[in-house]
């Protein structure tokens, strides 16, 4: 068998063009999300194409399920090769109104849902003795805190530390670990966003999007595929020597 990614979230969105864009590089792609229907209909897609994929279907806040899925996935497709920990919520509130099951939730999914992954994806590429790549989703939102999304931020701010310790962890085993840092990248997740943030604000939501355009250099948001080419980059033997970084994709919105 050839190369296998997994991909958690990947129902929609970033995932989606995630694992569209790995299995062009060749890759056989397990496809996770909580969502049944949408992974399942990315799959489908994938295979209609000639890709070779199966649907996983899991919440990443079970530690346990994303040890299965490891486990299930490399039965099913072969060795594991690049593990994406993309699965991610949010929430718009002000720091104090936030609710607590809310922020509970956004933690157990983003900041240890991606703990899980990095966890069962080093453990099994030890097992297999060949390294690996670990590519985990943080954000804008994780390098300059954003209004409204303080929990988000807190999680995004975490997988960027957690990226750096588990790089600087796994090195000796070859096992790399980078994550990218979107800005605002059109897709379901952003749309509940600005629907959200305009109602707060009380404006509209094509003036609240029109407000985040002026913050974006290039003057367009990013789409999936966009954030897509950066994964795929990272999963790439272009990116064999680079580990611990976190790579802005923000159409020029922050520099660092």
């Amino acid at each position: 068998m050839g190369k296998t990614a997994i991909i958690t979230g990947a129902g929609q969105g970033i995932g989606e063009a995630a694992a569209y864009r790995l299995a062009k590089d060749g890759f056989s792609i397990a496809a996770a999300d909580i969502n049944q229907q949408t992974v399942t209909k990315v799959v489908q897609n994938l295979r209609d194409q000639g890709f070779q994929a199966k649907a996983y279907v899991l919440d990443v806040a079970d530690r346990q399920a994303v040890f299965d899925l490891v486990d299930e996935a490399v039965s099913d497709l072969g060795e594991l090769d690049v593990f994406i920990n993309n699965a991610g919520i949010a929430f718009i509130d002000s720091v104090i109104d936030s609710d607590p099951e809310k922020i509970s939730r956004l933690f157990d999914v983003n900041l240890k849902g991606t703990y899980w992954g990095i966890q069962a994806a080093a453990a099994k590429f030890k097992h297999q003795g060949h390294g690996g790549r670990i590519i985990n989703a943080a954000s804008l939102a994780g390098i300059e805190a954003s209004a409204l999304q303080s929990a988000y931020s807190a999680s995004k701010f975490g997988i960027r530390g957690l990226t750096q310790s588990a790089a600087k962890e796994l090195a000796p085993d070859q096992i790399t670990v980078n994550s990218y840092s979107p800005g605002i990248v059109r897709t379901p997740l952003r749309d509940a966003i600005d629907e959200r943030t305009s109602q707060i604000k009380g404006i509209s939501v094509a003036q609240q999007q029109a407000n985040c355009l002026t913050e974006i250099g290039l003057g367009r948001e990013a789409t999936p595929e966009d954030v897509a080419e950066i994964i795929a980059w990272f999963a790439s033997p272009s990116a064999a020597y680079i580990t611990g970084q976190s790579l802005l994709v923000d159409g020029g919105m922050h520099f660092s």
